[in-house]
């Protein structure tokens, strides 16, 4: 490559001119970009259009509703407003049956009602349909958006070639239909970013203010966005500092004004998500599932509680802002209790360092990796035009700095949530393609050609892309053995599930459903499972044996280090849609029994109407069957100290203690309690929180 340096033609060296390397009228280039986002939309419909709801979805959906009709953050304040608030109100306005708001109990009970909302009180498949028109509407809004700023900031070529990058790619494919927070900060957040570039060269006033909405808006779409706010303003701290000073004595000052504006106007847009308002709800009082000073006691690290605390000092936030922000900084950085299988290893809470790098490794087509390395190269070795040296430098400061920060967090959710830092290297592909199209060469436009068809090959036929892994790692068919996270599955298979039943069992035979699907959507589609009726159920599900046919994903019947399957694990499927499997016979699942009896101890704690002897008896005959689940002896323990059993207590804190994994965070928390309760007084004592809850 280095010996035809000379033949790549560069624009002036100038800084700030404008590279013209793709000739496009402008509005010839509007007309581009609005057919590839209709483009990339219409695959994404035709790709997903079997799929049914994450198991966040119906979540989030209630919760918009309730945003715009009682104007009160209660529900779900995990994440900021503006994608539930987008669909609430789409929803809303098309007609959505939604109950008056109570006090909620944890999150069981919050989950319950707006589950029980979505999949029983209205039709759910009309409920889906309005909620996919939004989310192509909004994700297509930021398509353009980012589209217009790449433009704006490079060119055409790079701007259409980063659509294309976006159009090809699965995992993008996915999310745009999903009512989920992470593509669009993915695409806030670039946006910000690439305009910050420009913003902070010339230091313009329009170009601040579009880069001080654009931050502002990822600030209300998900907790993540403040790494990039705090990436933003380093750099642009760095530029005022380094810059030269033009003219004027002060003209520094003036920048740090500047950027303190920029930064005051992201803040004001966040407030404005919640009407300007600290309170969750209208009448001031906290009404959360869980008060937040309970939420901010659940983080551990003594650095996190400090930032915390000091923004509940200031009130720097609403007050349903920080409560997600603390929930997303004790599950999203500290982990979560969810055994994964990384390149067929297990882990808890998290996978290692390089786990997000690695998921975009495998999860991106191989022939989009090339024409990201192609940009990268192309930059690293400065063959870009001059005036672009300052924005790729800006978005790979930011992408790895993402990257850094994700390596510390946890790993459960896979690949969506590394999408900005994605999002972010799909501009160096788009670098690599305007590059590629203006070389004198054959060379790159060859190498760009190939890439493209391969990606295309690849990533186009794949018919659910949610489920998509490259080649790497043997396509999408073989790499739910080597990963369980939730880029693997995420309950999407539900409505095959649904039409299997109604073919072949119904109504022949009650299956046994592990496959992730919420109780309230079974019964909206007739689906009779195995314990759908607790009643009749309830002593069958008491016992260690399965039989029939069961349904399964992936993550069902991985080695586990508790409620392992390895009798199903160790079966061979019937039949297979997918990542949801379907085995048939009969099967000793002790494991399967212990967590059927976890989940009915929870419901009877978390219920309208909470049972504490039906809980302790669920959560005892659990413990019988598979000891192995610590987070049961820890729910245990939780009631042998409110009814003050002090030796019970002690010994279901040990076991919970012997079974623990080699988490520092949790085996202090449990030596610190045992000893607590084998000394003070038991009523001064404060249970300990369930990881399995969070």
């Amino acid at each position: 490559m280095a010996n035809h340096r000379s033949e790549i033609p560069l624009a002036t060296p100038v800084p700030g001119t404008r590279a013209n390397l793709f000739t496009v009228k402008h509005n010839v280039f509007i007309w581009l970009a609005l057919l590839l986002v209709a483009l990339v939309i219409l695959r994404s419909a035709l790709a997903t259009r079997l799929d049914g709801f994450t198991i966040d979805e119906a979540y989030h959906i209630a919760a918009g509703v309730s945003y715009v009709k009682y104007h009160d953050f209660r529900i779900n304040p995990e994440h900021p407003p503006l994608v539930k608030v987008w669909v609430g109100a789409v929803i809303q306005a098309t007609g959505f049956r939604l109950d008056p708001l109570r006090q909620f109990n944890d999150k069981p009970g919050e989950r319950g009602f707006a589950n029980l909302a979505v999949f029983r009180q209205n039709d759910p498949d009309s409920v889906q349909r309005r909620a996919r028109a939004a989310m192509y509407g909004l994700n297509g809004l930021l398509l353009l958006a980012l589209a217009f700023a790449l433009e704006r900031v490079f060119n055409a070529g790079v701007s259409l070639g980063t659509l294309l990058f976006l159009a090809v790619d699965p995992t993008i494919a996915a999310h745009l239909p999903v009512v989920m927070t992470d593509l669009p900060v993915a695409l806030l957040s670039t946006t910000a970013v690439v305009l910050a570039a420009k913003a902070f060269r010339e230091w313009r006033w329009a170009d601040l203010t579009a880069c001080s909405a654009f931050l502002g808006l990822a600030l209300t779409a998900k907790h993540s966005a403040p790494v990039v706010v705090v990436f933003i303003t380093l750099i642009g701290a760095v530029l005022v500092t380094m810059q030269p000073l033009a003219s004027p004595k002060g003209s520094r000052w003036l920048k740090v004004a500047k950027l303190c504006t920029v930064l005051g106007g992201a803040m004001v847009v966040l407030w404005a998500s919640y009407l300007f308002r600290y309170s969750e709800s209208p009448s001031g009082q906290e009404s959360f599932n869980r008060p937040l000073v309970e939420k901010l006691n659940d983080v551990a690290s003594p650095r996190y509680r400090v930032v915390l605390a000091t923004m509940a000092a200031t009130h720097i936030v609403p007050r349903s802002y920080l409560w997600g922000f603390a929930d997303t900084v004790h599950a999203g950085m500290e982990g979560r209790e969810d055994p994964q299988m990384f390149f067929g290893t297990l882990y808890h809470f998290k996978g290692p360092r390089y786990f997000f790098p690695a998921m975009i490794a495998v999860k991106v087509p191989i022939g989009l990796i090339v024409l990201m390395l192609l940009g990268l190269f192309l930059f690293l070795t400065r063959r870009i035009p001059a005036d672009w040296t300052l924005p790729c430098g800006v978005v790979l400061a930011v992408t790895v700095s993402f990257l850094l920060v994700l390596s510390a967090g946890a790993t459960y959710a896979g690949i969506r949530h590394a999408l900005p830092a994605v999002v972010l290297l799909a501009v160096f592909a788009g670098v690599g393609f305007e590059m590629a199209l203006s070389s004198e060469t054959w060379h790159l436009k060859i190498l760009m050609a190939l890439a493209f068809v391969g990606a295309a090959a690849s990533a186009l036929p794949q018919m659910r892309p949610w489920e998509y892994f490259n080649e790497f790692v043997g396509g999408t068919a073989n790499a739910y053995k080597s990963f369980s996270d939730e880029g693997v599955n995420l309950g999407q298979r539900s409505k095959e599930l649904a039409e299997y039943y109604s073919r072949e069992l119904e109504p022949n035979g009650r299956p046994v459903c592990l496959y992730w699907i919420w109780d309230e959507e079974k019964a909206a589609r007739g689906i009779d499972c195995f314990g759908s009726d607790e009643k009749r159920d309830a002593a069958l599900i008491e016992l260690p044996e399965r039989s029939g046919t069961i349904f399964a994903a992936p993550s069902d019947f991985i080695q586990s280090s508790y409620w392992d399957t390895a009798a199903l694990r160790q079966a061979k499927p019937i039949k297979r849609f997918g990542n949801l499997f379907i085995f048939h016979g009969a099967f000793n699942l002790p494991g399967e029994a212990a967590s059927d009896l976890y989940w009915r101890g929870i419901n009877e704690i978390y219920g309208k109407k909470p049972d504490d002897a039906g809980a302790e008896k669920a959560f005892r005959r659990s413990v019988e069957l598979d000891p192995t689940a610590y987070f049961v002896h820890i729910e245990l323990g939780n009631l042998y100290l409110k009814r003050g059993s002090r030796e019970a207590c002690v010994r279901a804190y040990s076991e919970a203690l012997r079974y623990a994994p080699e988490d520092p965070k949790v085996r202090s928390a449990l030596q610190s309690q045992i000893q607590l309760v084998s000394r003070d007084v038991l009523a001064g004592v404060s249970p300990l929180r369930d990881p399995h809850m969070e």
